[in-house]
């Protein structure tokens, strides 16, 4: 039989009805001082990494050009350059195709 006691403090306080975990790393859920929504957050941070992915196509590309100009004789951190803008927008079609997956699903949820 496993007691529990209710006063203990850490994780096993978090199980309890009404109590919500105080973890770090955890985001905290609403914001009662006046700061932005998570939501807000969420949008400000998609938009910080698709920024991100714009740059490093448009270096992979200064670094592909550099490279056919003669500027540039490394090939492989031209190759490392091209792999990684690829590697980011494939992880950012992937994750638009996981939003437009689960509004077509919140969208068909009966009412």
């Amino acid at each position: 039989m496993v007691n529990i006691n209710a006063n203990v403090a850490g994780p096993l306080q978090s199980i309890r009805p009404g109590v919500s975990p105080n973890w770090p790393g955890m985001p905290k859920v609403g914001s009662a001082d006046g700061k932005e929504s998570g939501f807000a957050n969420t949008i400000k941070a998609a938009g910080d990494y698709i920024s991100k992915v714009d740059d490093l196509q448009q270096s992979s590309d200064m670094s592909i050009k550099d490279l056919l100009s003669g500027k540039n004789e490394d090939i492989t951190s031209v190759v490392s350059a091209v792999a990684k803008a690829d590697m980011s927008f494939k992880l950012l079609v992937g994750v638009r195709n996981k939003l437009i997956e689960a509004y077509k699903q919140t969208m068909n949820m009966p009412l």
